[in-house]
């Protein structure tokens, strides 16, 4: 299997399917405005494990069907799109929020665990 290529920046459906999650553990308000943060922040690279073990999610499966998705398009040579994250706290017994891109890190994982991805990362409020 190929290894993944990765986009510059995130597609632009990444970011209202980012307020969408967020919108279910946030108020909308604040879930419009973390979004609008992914769009001025800077691109990171961080490994795959580390996305999923920060998370505390486990890898999903070659087998789910999005993660397939994301697997053939590695095969095919397709671009995949940078992943949006918000920084976890600690203190506050809060993982890295993944609000785009679980199924992109999960197909990752599974080609190297050790895979650099870029992110937009930014902080929970």
């Amino acid at each position: 299997m190929k290894h993944e290529h990765w986009m510059a920046l995130p597609e632009e459906h990444d970011y209202p399917a980012a307020t969408d999650y967020l919108s279910l553990i946030f108020p909308q308000q604040l879930a419009e405005s973390l979004t609008r943060a992914f769009k001025s922040s800077q691109v990171q690279m961080k490994k795959a494990k580390d996305l999923l073990r920060s998370s505390g999610l486990e890898a999903l499966p070659k087998e789910n069907v999005h993660v397939h998705k994301d697997l053939d398009k590695v095969e095919k040579g397709e671009l995949l799109s940078p992943v949006l994250l918000v920084r976890g706290s600690a203190p506050q017994g809060v993982g890295l929020i993944i609000a785009d891109g679980y199924h992109r890190i999960c197909a990752s994982y599974i080609l190297d665990e050790d895979a650099d991805i870029p992110c937009i990362i930014v902080d929970f409020p």
